[in-house]
């Protein structure tokens, strides 16, 4: 089982665990194979990851950051971190946005 992000779902996808909405609403149970339908549902109700049936864990984590110099995505990190640090880091949602820029910092270049 590993998380995805919904923008990286496809159909023919098996969910491994109930998803939900941002208000705690049962979308979709565990075990239902994903149809277009179904993501589309998951965009408009705020969903914005699934854990999916084989799927490495970690799946989309830092899927780009592994072709992007450790000096670079340092320097870019410590560029953008401090915009965050009001925010709630613990929310994937806002974790996921912290390092999509830092991502984007890092391959367009610190300034």
């Amino acid at each position: 089982m590993g998380t995805v992000l919904t923008d990286n779902l496809m159909p023919g996808m098996l969910l491994s665990t109930d998803v939900h909405d941002r208000n705690g609403r049962l979308l979709l149970g565990a075990g239902t194979e994903l149809t277009d339908k179904h993501i589309h549902i998951f965009r408009t109700w705020g969903v914005i990851e699934a854990d999916i049936d084989g799927v490495e864990e970690d799946h989309d984590s830092h899927r780009h950051s592994d072709a992007i110099d450790p000096d670079l995505w340092a320097a870019a990190e410590a560029e953008i971190k401090p915009l965050f640090r009001h925010a709630d880091l613990a929310h994937p949602g806002m974790n996921q946005l912290l390092q999509l820029s830092i991502l984007r910092r890092a391959q367009h270049g610190i300034r």
